[in-house]
């Protein structure tokens, strides 16, 4: 009795660990089918499965109770039981292949018992069915609206069963919708995955919850193309009014979530626009069935409706004649504007088109909806330019003008004020003044507080411009709440440190280290820094060495800043953004778009707080055999966050009080700037000497005290800055020949200590320079239409340079050849160097294809381009000039 007991005790332990694994596994395949489809598909699914059960055991009972006639003799002739057949084949004459008919062709057939014969539901019938999921209660029901009960609807339970009839039907009368996002693709060439997946998201939720609200049947999604319908699988005579409204209330949205996700989406989320289009007309629905059986719409107007979009305009709805004249005759006449030209559609010719202009009052209530009304101009409806400003990019003509325009405000002074009170006055220094320039002797109030800063400036003509903007304002957003990010990381490793109870002091014995950043003077931003910043750059950085006992302690050190440091942070973001001159090309929105570029390749480097480990048991000796190999495999990158963000930041600073003139000029001009730093480097060198002495300022000494922690920290801060910030600087030659050397000798073939501190040291430095530097240029290595807006905003950057005296030729010269050039012997080999580096994961890869799509694409398309670019900025130049000197008058 006792083995017998133990032994049942042991099946039963097993038993229980069985079942337990076996829900498990469910609860898995149970989420993963709960993330690929929505709950009514997966309710139907399961709906599906219990009807194919119930039928299976139907067509069993058929076919032996058919066997059993025809043994018996009786067949399913005519005679008494059968009294659908004709009585020729009465009796025991029954041919033995007459027995053999399909029992699923018995359920609908006339050879059936008149007691069991089921009626056939109209396809409409079904296919609504299909689609609002009704399930009726009891045969009486199904009887009366001549429509199969759920049980015996051997279409949907079959789906894989070809040989029923598919769920299909016309439908007379509908509308169909085709949304493109306009700008999409290239604005996801920039992102990472999770990010156009949060776009998606949140906008197709939208979208659906105003579809279910109106009576709008979604047919699917195409990539960024969102496609629905009305007039099925209810018929509805306003259905072309009713998709005008939805439409309306798209772009609505688009517009309001756009916004609202630019913070987390980066710079550039609120260009995103809508292209709608509408036709109607009869198409043909149905479900096609397969592995993965899906809703389809196919016919004329479906064709005909994608048209509408694809030849529409960003922000606009674009609808056929036909469907025009439906939304008249609905009484919304006035909602249309003839379209003045003639829209070439293909395969249909040409066509006349309308734009689309509902009332206000079609809106949901919304008591923001008259401050989105407030930018109306003339010629446009209130809908259709209501995000003109915000989708638009910066005028050039603003940026050609003969005064000084937009977001500038000159640079900040060489030191700022000791004493750090607010709205001090600065004496601005001001550039070579041409007889056209823009760069205007000026002053300057700046307005610290806590919740940001208001700046004015006085150009030559005596009008006050104001240095605010809506979009300024959502990039210095962006930025703060990237950085503030970072640094949370920063701080919360820093406190991983302090509880392994180690030191992180970098030992300062490599040979490459020119200067101490030690001296107490330094730390006073109205001392002149005693050497040149580019003497600063060293050989090798070294970084932290892998600390098995903070690889162990990833567990529990949230930390939470506080929210003065977001202050602080965000009083000295938007500093720095006012002294980003506002230029074509180097400006604030460059350099948040190099910094986006440079985080994005940051996080493709692993990082050893992202691995999960299945067994706790030997949870801390797996992270830190992990922590150990991530560390060495991204030469030590991976595991200091003070890395990532001293890039990120560098990125940010490394164009500050650009003017938009290259350093060669400035050392042909003799400017100050050039004589200060030497002739070399002397941009880049005033863009960190600014941002530096900017963040000494004593108002952001709590920002600074959780930036670095310690003296070493510090230095290794400041020196991770300079040697970024100068790697931009892609033209002095020697500073290419010192990194390419630097980039030989670390990553040489026949190398074979990995472990060596010093060459890892080199490898991580080499590669942090590739880093920023892809940054700089990553619009190259992006979208096609990512390159060509860059591209066309630093020629139009150099024209103007050299329309006012300050650069030896005109840029259309050779800007052709010089871009293929560039590609040859710069992006390319610089997204190869990516690659080699090995640390960037799949990013490496989609840089170089795109490097050499763009390269190819602008052999093929460049002289064209560059043809464009000159026709457009000479109009613009010219009409600037002329407004200008009327300005004087």
């Amino acid at each position: 009795f006792i083995l017998t007991a133990i032994l049942f005790g042991i099946y039963d332990r097993l038993v229980e660990r069985r079942q337990a694994r076996i829900l498990k596994a469910a609860m898995r395949t149970d989420a993963i089918v709960q993330s690929l489809f929505p709950a009514n598909v997966r309710e139907r699914m399961l709906k599906r499965q219990e009807e194919e059960e119930e039928l299976g055991v139907t067509r069993r009972q058929q076919k032996r109770r058919v066997g059993g006639n025809h043994l018996s003799g009786n067949g399913i002739g005519g005679g008494a039981a059968n009294p659908g057949m004709s009585g020729n084949h009465g009796g025991g004459h029954h041919s033995p292949a007459a027995g053999l008919v399909d029992a699923s062709n018995l359920l609908f057939s006339g050879t059936a018992n008149r007691a069991s014969m089921m009626i056939l539901p109209t396809p409409k019938l079904r296919l609504k069915n299909y689609l609002s999921h009704t399930e009726l209660k009891d045969d009486e029901q199904w009887q009366s609206q001549g429509t199969a009960p759920s049980g015996f609807d051997l279409d949907i339970s079959h789906n894989n069963d070809l040989t029923a009839e598919p769920i299909a039907d016309l439908f007379p009368h509908t509308t169909i919708l085709f949304a493109d996002i306009a700008g999409f693709t290239a604005w996801s060439s920039e992102r990472e995955p999770y990010q156009v997946f949060t776009l998606l998201e949140n906008l197709y939720r939208a979208f659906d919850k105003v579809a279910n609200k109106l009576g709008v049947f979604k047919v699917e999604t195409i990539g960024d193309c969102y496609v629905a319908v009305t007039g099925l699988p209810d018929p509805d005579k306003d259905h072309a009014v009713i998709m005008a409204k939805f439409a309306f209330e798209c772009l609505y949205h688009m517009h309001d979530l756009t916004k609202t996700l630019e913070n987390a989406l980066g710079p550039g989320t609120t260009d995103l626009t809508l292209r709608v289009g509408l036709h109607s007309g009869p198409v043909t629905a149905g479900v096609l069935r397969g592995e993965k059986s899906r809703f389809q719409l196919f016919g004329d107007t479906v064709n005909t409706a994608a048209r509408m979009e694809s030849t529409g305009q960003k922000n606009r709805i674009q609808v056929s004649q036909y469907t025009a004249d439906l939304i008249r005759a609905g009484g919304k006449g006035h909602w249309l504007v003839k379209r003045d030209e003639l829209v070439t559609a293909k395969g249909k010719g040409e066509m006349q088109t309308y734009w689309l202009r509902p009332a206000s009052r079609t809106l949901s209530d919304r008591a923001n909806f008259s401050k989105m009304q407030r930018r109306n101009s003339p010629g446009l409806s209130p809908i259709n330019n209501l995000l003109l400003d915000d989708i638009s990019p910066t005028p050039v003509t603003s940026k050609l003008s003969g005064s000084v325009a937009g977001n500038n405000i000159g640079p900040l002074p060489e030191s700022a004020p000791p004493n750090g009170k607010k709205n001090s006055k600065i004496q601005v220094v001001t550039r070579k003044d041409s007889g056209s320039s823009r760069w205007a002797e000026a002053s300057l109030e700046l307005m610290s507080s806590k919740g940001g800063m208001g700046t004015k400036h006085e150009n030559k003509v005596g009008t006050v411009i104001a240095v605010s903007s809506t979009k300024k304002a959502r990039l210095v957003n962006w930025n703060v709440d990237l950085l503030m990010t970072i640094l949370t990381k920063v701080v919360s490793h820093r406190k991983r440190v302090t509880a392994a109870g180690t030191s992180r002091a970098v030992k300062n014995t490599m040979a490459g280290l020119r200067h101490e950043l030690g001296p107490p003077q330094y730390e006073s931003p109205s001392v002149a820094t005693p050497f040149l910043i580019l003497d600063e750059v060293t050989e090798i950085i070294e970084l932290p060495e892998f600390d098995s006992g903070v690889a162990g302690r990833s567990d529990g050190m949230a930390v939470l800043l506080p929210e003065r440091i977001k202050r602080q942070l965000k009083d000295y973001v938007t500093r720095l953004a006012s002294s980003y001159h506002d230029t074509p090309f180097h400006n604030f929105e460059h350099a948040s778009h190099v910094t986006m570029s440079a985080n994005k390749l940051f996080k493709r480097i692993l990082h050893s707080d992202n691995i999960e480990y299945d067994h706790p048991g030997d949870k801390y000796d797996r992270m830190k055999s992990v922590a150990r190999e991530l560390h060495y495999s991204t030469y030590g990158i991976s595991s200091d966050p003070l890395i990532h963000f001293a890039i990120v930041f560098s990125a940010l600073i490394h164009d500050a009080d650009h003017t938009g003139v290259p350093n060669a000029q400035l050392i042909k001009e003799e400017d100050p700037l050039a004589r200060k730093f030497n002739n070399k480097s002397c941009a880049e060198q005033n863009s960190l000497e600014i941002a530096w002495a900017l963040l000494m300022e004593p108002q952001y000494k709590d920002l600074r005290q959780n930036i670095w922690g310690s003296d070493d920290e510090r230095r290794r801060f400041r020196q991770l800055l300079v040697n970024a910030v100068m790697a931009t600087d892609i033209m002095d030659k020697q500073q290419q020949i010192i990194r390419k050397k630097r980039w030989d000798k670390a990553f040489r073939e026949n190398f074979s200590d990995a472990d060596d501190p010093v060459e890892l040291n080199r490898k991580a430095t080499s590669v942090l320079e590739h880093i920023i530097q892809a940054s700089d240029v990553a619009h190259t290595m992006q979208h096609w239409r990512i390159y060509c807006k860059w591209n066309e905003r630093l020629f139009n950057e150099m024209y103007v340079a050299w329309k006012d005296g300050r650069a030896p030729k005109d840029p259309a010269k050779g800007w052709y050849e010089g871009e293929i050039w560039f590609f040859d012997n710069y992006i390319i080999p610089l997204a190869k160097k990516l690659k080699a580096c090995g640390v960037f994961g799949v990013s490496s890869d989609e840089y170089l294809q795109y490097a050499v799509e763009n390269r190819r694409e602008w052999e093929v398309k460049g002289r064209d381009v560059v043809a464009e670019m000159v026709k457009r900025v000479k109009g613009r130049y010219d009409e600037n000039i002329a407004d200008n000197e009327r300005g004087h008058i």
